[in-house]
């Protein structure tokens, strides 16, 4: 497993170099430019825009612009954002945690409530329960993500009060000398219509995917035979059925990261929520490349760190699967 590991992160580093170089080449590429953006309104300001574009080095090769963001990069430092000049690192460590604690408690929801509604539709095939949960995984399928947090900010924060529309804190937050408890049920309140919107999703077609996995299982030879030697059906799913149905799941697992990291950037805007989807999402109108090249690469750590979860966990949920 170690060797596997080993091997596993040094393929990963070309992969991580190619996806950086073509998202510093997509950015570059896209019209308009951050030095444009701020002369655009002030007529006469060509001298200005020049001098600009050597301070931030936008005149030189996209290459050699390339390989001074690299060099940079490998020591950690993603030089200064061009809207506000702060250092790109504090910028994404201010925001990130805000976007991990969001997108972790998803994928709790997520698999909390998936897979024992997966579990069950397949376990009580064509029931009732079968098909209103179908009936609710299609809709979850079916809703945008923005649309239904419109919908909810609506209901719950201007009709009925319950919950606040946006951010991450009340307004007087720092002011009101909350205790440590205080202040978690404050986040709280404030992340159950993100966090819920950003669920739904995942939860529908997780559910999904439970179901035919554990559909294909329960009709395999050696669960008829587990039934025939006595044991409980409780033994038979939990026991011997799950833990094989488990595989594919855990896939989902290892790709669940990136798709909620790129789905936060919405939910993260529309609610005001201050992580690094709404960092980026600020930073691509404002063509801050520093910015974006930084939020890019940490999002692309989390997405290969993800997948290599993901396989070391195959071997823990299969024994008969081995890396050596």
């Amino acid at each position: 497993m170690r060797n596997f590991i080993i091997r596993r992160i040094l393929t990963l580093i070309p992969l991580y170099l190619g996806i950086t170089v073509i998202t510093f080449l997509i950015i570059h590429l896209a019209p308009g430019k951050p030095t444009e953006l701020e002369t655009q309104m002030k007529p006469g300001m060509a001298m200005a825009r020049q001098r600009m574009e050597k301070i931030y080095g936008l005149d030189k090769p996209l290459y050699e612009q390339y390989w001074l963001w690299f060099k940079k990069m490998i020591v950690f430092d993603f030089g200064n954002s061009f809207k506000d000049h702060q250092p790109v690192l504090e910028k994404i460590r201010d925001t990130l945690p805000n976007t991990i604690l969001l997108n972790l408690a998803s994928l709790f929801l997520i698999y909390l409530i998936a897979v024992p509604i997966g579990i069950l539709s397949a376990v009580k095939q064509y029931s009732l329960f079968d098909k209103i949960s179908t009936v609710f995984v299609f809709i979850g399928m079916a809703v945008p993500g923005f649309w239904l947090a419109l919908l909810l900010i609506l209901m719950f924060s201007v009709k009925l009060s319950w919950l606040p529309i946006s951010g991450m804190h009340s307004l007087f937050y720092q002011f009101q000398n909350l205790s440590f408890l205080g202040k978690l049920l404050d986040i709280f309140k404030h992340a159950i219509l993100p966090v819920t919107v950003l669920s739904l999703s995942g939860l529908a077609w997780l559910s999904r995917y439970t179901r035919s996995g554990m559909l294909e299982i329960i009709r395999q030879d050696y669960i008829t035979t587990a039934r025939a030697k006595g044991l409980s059906e409780r033994q038979v799913i939990f026991k011997h059925a799950l833990r094989n149905a488990l595989l594919p799941i855990v896939t989902i697992l290892g790709l669940s990261l990136p798709g909620l990291i790129s789905g936060s950037v919405i939910i993260e805007t529309i609610f005001a929520w201050p992580g690094m989807g709404r960092l980026a999402y600020q930073a691509v109108l404002a063509r801050d490349y520093p910015v974006i090249m930084g939020a890019s690469v940490f999002s692309v750590f989390l997405l290969l760190f993800g997948n290599l979860i993901a396989d070391i966990l195959y071997a823990i949920v299969d024994p008969r699967i081995k890396y050596e």
